[in-house]
């Protein structure tokens, strides 16, 4: 059962994006339909009953819809009271003329953030292990949900590279370019929304998966110089990074918290060694 204050964000987190996920939903199934009526690979498999295509088709489509809900509707990893992971002076002492930074208040909502977690101003809470704040999904991307987004952000890519192969197969020769553009006037379009979604869904899965790969998040890449933990640091210096293979099975395949502190502490020790 769901407190009053989580129950509370949870439909403030619907509410705000309702028609950013009604537009998403529109979008998806009205190319989907264009794909299915014009005369492409998928009208012709069914003309000849052959179904499996057609089938596995549509059933990623939803696959991509339900990811799309999930990943905006989750939780991104809300603090809602506060941080109780703390550093004891003993594990401070272990790190030889530096200190690690303090947990601090946040000044919006005036809890403690432990360390990674940043406050969003559209959703109005801290986030733990904050990302970034995704308007297309309308929900912020963090520790909790984040490898959905990246596993969304798959789905949706190998979805939209189809479609693009299957509007392209629509397009036929005819008389006149006036009276093909009357004739493919709809699928031309829809082809421009897919081919500008694949190469923006690209571009970011990629951008995603390497983050990832360095146990970084967007938020830390971008504003370093900002980052209190960082700022101080060379731009070589990761103090989360445990080698590619570690952080993409982390990330993954880990789902318990991480004590970010811990690391950090464990990290820099080592880096002082």
């Amino acid at each position: 059962m769901l407190d009053a204050g989580s129950d509370e964000m949870v439909r403030s987190v619907f509410r705000s994006g309702l028609w950013v996920r009604a537009a998403h939903t529109v979008l998806t199934w009205s190319i989907t339909l264009i794909l299915f009526l014009h005369d492409t690979d998928l009208r012709r498999c069914e003309e000849r009953g052959e179904l499996l295509i057609p089938v596995v088709f549509f059933l990623l489509v939803v696959l991509s819809v339900l990811l799309y809900f999930a990943v905006s509707l989750m939780d991104p990893g809300f603090v809602l009271e506060d941080a109780a992971q703390v550093l004891t002076e003993e594990t401070e002492q272990m790190i030889p003329d530096s200190s690690v930074p303090r947990v601090r208040r946040c000044g919006y909502c005036f809890l403690l953030q432990p360390m990674r977690a940043r406050h969003c101003a559209s959703c109005g809470h801290c986030v733990r292990r904050f990302d970034h704040h995704c308007p297309w999904i309308s929900n912020c991307v963090g520790e909790r949900n984040h490898r959905v987004f990246v596993l969304y952000l798959s789905v949706q890519l190998l979805t939209l590279l189809w479609a693009t192969h299957i509007a392209l197969s629509g397009f036929s020769p005819v008389a006149s370019w006036e009276h093909w553009f009357k004739v493919h006037v709809f699928l031309l379009g829809a082809l421009s929304v897919v081919g500008v979604f694949s190469l923006v869904v690209l571009i970011l899965l990629g951008c995603h998966l390497y983050l990832a790969s360095m146990n970084c998040t967007t938020w830390e890449f971008m504003s370093r110089h900002r980052v209190s933990y960082l700022k101080n640091m060379s731009e070589e210096q990761n103090p989360f990074d445990r080698g590619v293979l570690c952080n993409l099975w982390a990330f993954f395949c880990v789902c318990r918290a991480e004590i970010w502190e811990q690391v950090y502490v464990k990290n820099s020790t080592l880096n002082s060694v």
